[in-house]
């Protein structure tokens, strides 16, 4: 199993005692510089873990490079956690923000570390679970997505951009990847014009995370698993809920999926217990207040939005503004999720 945490690396490292300088002032921060490692799991924004003495902080900060201005923004992203935790508990609890881009040369938030196991592409090592525990967490997924879908939006109402949110993504995400192809990718122009031909109307405006997945959830693994923390909100919105759903179901490989998409899984779908994705999707329809009688289209565009988000990440790889080894198989898998994606259209 991949390690968790380790040393910072040398693009994303940034002026510790500027950090705790700037926490010392802002909020109630222990005295002692604290230890800073990074975080290995995660693809986009920037999180560290900060040890002192007596507490531990979690810090986020967006990547170096060409970035999308909205999956960035701290500020926004530090707005919607404060706002959902209310409503939402299992949203962290943020502490503070940090605009001024004098301390570490970019906006940055800090957070309470949520205690418990994240899942990444497998058990962690020592962690034995029952299939009865397994399937109760793939039920908390389910559910957990539910819930969040069920908020009331009102409190977010400032992300909304309106009806046509489908229409929307299509367009977006299409110019997403048309802005971040390089030579030794699909130009995807097929893709893209069945999803622009093909999108229904919106079923809702609803609070969306916009990469629920299991890696992104905090468990307290006991006799009864428990979902006690979601991460990563930098995508979230309010949007279609079967768009998200759609989106969740492009990382869930499940049991029956073989070959080179088997091996982008990044987490334990797979297991004995878990629900298979149309398991996933029929336990959601059930408990939500949506019906759709054809997923087609939702899990289309979850491949294309995954392809789009890999893309941009490959490009910034290609381009040296990372040296993350894990990217290295980025544009593998671009080609691989394009042709999955025709293949069922």
């Amino acid at each position: 199993m991949a390690v968790e945490l380790g040393d910072v690396r040398t693009e994303d490292a940034f002026d510790i005692a500027a950090v705790h300088q700037w926490l010392q002032k802002n909020i109630d921060a222990p005295s002692d510089q604290p230890l800073v490692r990074q975080f290995n799991a995660g693809a986009s924004n920037l999180t560290y873990l900060l040890t002192f003495n007596e507490r531990e902080l979690i810090l986020r900060r967006p990547p170096v490079g060409t970035k999308a201005a909205s999956a960035h923004d701290m500020k926004r992203e530090f707005f919607i956690q404060k706002t959902l935790k209310p409503d939402f508990p299992i949203a962290p609890e943020v502490v503070a923000l940090c605009e001024d881009q004098n301390v570490i040369g970019s906006d940055f938030y800090v957070m309470e570390k949520i205690d418990g196991v994240i899942f990444r592409r497998n058990l962690p090592d020592g962690l034995t679970l029952k299939s009865e525990q397994i399937e109760l967490i793939g039920n908390l997924v389910i559910d957990g997505l539910v819930s969040l879908h069920h908020v009331d939006p009102k409190s977010l109402v400032q992300l909304s951009k309106g009806p046509g949110y489908v229409a929307r993504q299509v367009e977006g995400w299409s110019r997403r990847y048309r802005n971040a192809l390089t030579p030794d990718v699909s130009d995807g122009e097929v893709l893209m014009q069945w999803l622009d031909k093909n999108q229904p109307p919106d079923v809702a405006s609803c609070v969306i995370h916009g990469d629920w997945r299991l890696d992104n959830l905090v468990f307290k693994v006991d006799m009864t698993p428990k979902l006690v923390g979601a991460l990563d909100w930098e995508l979230a919105t309010i949007g279609d809920p079967l768009m998200d759903l759609g989106s969740s179901m492009a990382y869930w490989i499940d049991r029956d999926d073989s070959g080179a998409f088997a091996d982008l899984r990044r987490q334990p779908s797979h297991l004995p217990g878990m629900p298979t994705r149309k398991e996933f999707v029929d336990r959601y329809l059930e408990k939500s207040e949506w019906g759709c009688d054809d997923f087609t289209f939702y899990e289309v565009f979850g491949l294309f939005r995954l392809t789009v988000i890999l893309q941009q990440i490959w490009a910034r790889f290609v381009a040296g503004q990372t040296t993350n080894p894990a990217f290295a198989g980025f544009g593998d898998a671009v080609n691989l999720l394009i042709n999955r994606a025709m293949r069922i259209i």
